[in-house]
């Protein structure tokens, strides 16, 4: 009997730019590799531990899954704001961390060398943002679109992408990308749950206590374990798809 993935916590080399000291948490599948690579990029609240189990999900589904993280100068209070301002422009410290993360993993002699990116919340505005640089395939789960995002996304990479639509900071967010990527010729598979909220993959609440009434009210956020199981099957089938060594 093989033993279960077991989180590993790294520091990562920083690249020019990027998060002196990075740290990174890496689950490794059981059984032998090698296998193909997954950067997850965490949400707003940062590497907790509902995140870390989606980095164990992702190895027990056989990829090398590496989450780095994004708040490592300083925790959330510190990078939250830095790390929005990077998203919006499309460059700065979280970029290069999660290219490092891509980096790390592509030395390993246990990958494949196909790596793909999945993120949560303002992760997965980082795995949109990201699906033109160099990944194989991306996982945008309630992740923010960019303006102008017919140009953003030329050249992007096959893309899953999984939405709530009862998550009001990004209504009409699904169908707005859906028809992009229609339009682009770009490979996709986009769906709006109409009962979920934001971060409905969780399966535990996260963020501090006392705000999340507050998310519950206004985004719908929470678990929605239904949402979740058929939003994990298209991406596992996606992934399985565009990440065969043979693809």
């Amino acid at each position: 009997m093989t033993a279960a993935p077991q989180l590993i916590d790294l520091k990562l080399p920083d690249g020019p730019g990027g998060s002196a000291g990075l740290k990174a948490v890496l689950a490794i599948p059981s059984g032998d590799g090698p296998w193909p690579g997954v950067v997850l990029v965490h949400e707003a609240f940062g590497l907790t531990d509902v995140m870390r189990r989606q980095v164990i999900r992702m190895a027990e589904a056989g990829y090398l899954a590496l989450m780095a993280d994004l708040f490592t100068a300083g925790g959330p209070r510190t990078c939250l704001v830095a790390t929005f301002r990077a998203l919006s422009a499309g460059a700065g410290r979280a970029f290069v961390d999660i290219e490092s993360g891509r980096t790390f993993l592509r030395g390993r002699n246990d990958c494949t060398g196909r790596i793909g990116v999945l993120g949560f919340c303002m992760g997965g505005g980082f795995a949109l943002a990201t699906a033109t640089r160099g990944f194989d395939v991306a996982s945008v789960n309630y992740g923010r679109l960019p303006k102008e995002l017919d140009d953003h996304l030329v050249g992007a990479c096959p893309i899953v992408g999984s939405f709530g639509g009862a998550d009001r900071s990004l209504i009409g967010a699904a169908a707005t990308l859906d028809s992009s990527l229609d339009r682009l010729k770009i490979e996709h598979d986009v769906k709006e749950y109409p009962g979920a909220g934001h971060s409905f993959l969780n399966d535990a609440e996260t963020g501090p206590r006392v705000l999340r009434p507050v998310l519950a009210r206004i985004l719908g956020a929470g678990p929605d374990p239904v949402a979740a199981a058929d939003a994990w099957r298209r991406i596992e089938a996606f992934f399985g798809e565009h990440l065969a060594a043979s693809s």
